[in-house]
């Protein structure tokens, strides 16, 4: 892109964006600064750190030379994200919403108000790239060319209209780079820690945050013969794959039978959410934990339309690596299935199930469903 453009940056007051901001205004773009408001129910917290990110994103600004602006989307943010993420929850599954805020405020609120603006393009600090092909005059998604970074997993709803209108400038960089610039351009933030977990909880315990808006409704922790082992604050609260914070650490019942996986650490397999009770496994292989297909909904293609049937490699978790798969019975109903060629772990429902074709992103869905290789905790 060589033509000087009108560019709106959403600065969070991160390194990344920061970086983009630059980058941009080097080679010449009017570059604008834009910080997004997007929560503001406990702003005096010592766990939400908007404000000092705000000053972080001013000060960046100030380096840089170019004029910021601070926008709030906190009420488009509760509506269209924190609603359906506490939804989402209520109803026994494990939602990602980085992926939802993507598609609902950073890529439409933000997008829309940028444009209001006079912005041509938007620019974020993603780890991930936006290509024309030729061939076929779609839009691409491409990850980010750090493998460790890339973040084209959060960005899998982006519509050709989004995906025109945005440039990701560091996803063309790895994250040690954008450091090293950072550093040699002066900018305050150029040390700054990346922020990590739920924007909106920040780094304060999920439970504890989660207590303010979910009732508790105790049950049964049950083992895989349907035991009882211990007992669970509410279903809302464990994911799938959970070790931590179960309680039933050491537990060993009597009568049971002797083995070297007597003594493993126990995970949580599946959530029955009509006893209310939570089944746990022993050992982090256990097949109940593992799962050859899954079927998804809520579909979003990003070349507007279901790709074709076979081999692709797919993503049900944002930390991991891609995994042989096969896209079968994908349907302009916006579901589709996968069949893995090695079963996947702790398959997690609400979480995204996201397609690649080598670099490229396809789209993806909401896992619905995943069918494990064993059922347990049935009487």
């Amino acid at each position: 892109m060589t033509q000087k453009q009108r560019i709106v940056v959403g600065l969070s007051g991160g390194v990344d964006s920061a970086v983009s901001a630059w980058l941009l205004k080097q080679a010449g773009h009017e570059v604008v600064g834009i910080f997004m408001k997007n929560w503001e129910d406990d702003d005096d917290s010592e766990f939400c750190s908007s404000r000092q990110d705000f000053l972080d994103a001013a000060a960046v600004a100030d380096v840089i030379g170019i004029e910021i602006e601070h926008v709030n989307f906190a009420a488009e943010y509760k509506d269209r994200v924190f609603a359906e993420f506490l939804r989402e929850y209520q109803a026994g599954r494990t939602p990602n919403p980085d992926v939802l805020c993507n598609a609902e405020i950073k890529f439409k609120a933000f997008l829309d108000h940028a444009m209001r603006l006079g912005a041509e393009r938007i620019a974020t600090g993603h780890y991930a790239r936006a290509r024309l092909n030729a061939t076929t005059g779609l839009h691409e998604l491409l990850k980010g060319v750090d493998p460790s970074k890339d973040q084209s997993y959060f960005l899998h709803r982006l519509s050709q209209a989004q995906l025109a209108k945005t440039l990701f400038p560091v996803g063309e960089i790895h994250k040690i780079e954008v450091r090293r610039i950072a550093e040699e351009i002066g900018l305050p933030n150029a040390t700054k820690k990346d922020s990590t977990g739920i924007c909106f909880i920040g780094e304060r315990p999920f439970r504890e945050f989660l207590n303010r808006y979910i009732a508790h409704q105790p049950g049964a922790i049950v083992d895989e013969q349907g035991r009882k082992i211990g007992k669970h604050v509410g279903l809302s609260f464990y994911t799938l794959g959970q070790r931590q914070g179960l309680g039933i650490g050491g537990v060993k019942e009597k009568g049971a039978p002797r083995g070297s996986g007597e003594h493993q650490p126990w995970f949580v397999a599946s959530k029955d959410l009509k006893r209310n009770t939570l089944q746990v496994v022993q050992g982090h292989d256990h097949p109940a934990l593992l799962s050859p297909t899954l079927e998804a909904g809520q579909a979003s293609w990003i070349a507007g339309h279901a790709p074709a049937s076979g081999a692709y490699a797919a993503k049900t978790r944002y930390r991991q690596s891609d995994s042989a798969c096969t896209l079968v019975a994908a349907d302009e109903a916006a579901r589709f299935a996968l069949s893995f060629s090695e079963s996947q772990w702790a398959v997690t429902p609400g979480q995204s199930a996201v397609l690649y074709d080598g670099e490229v992103c396809l789209g993806g869905g909401i896992i619905e469903h995943a069918a494990p290789l064993a059922v347990v905790g049935k009487p």
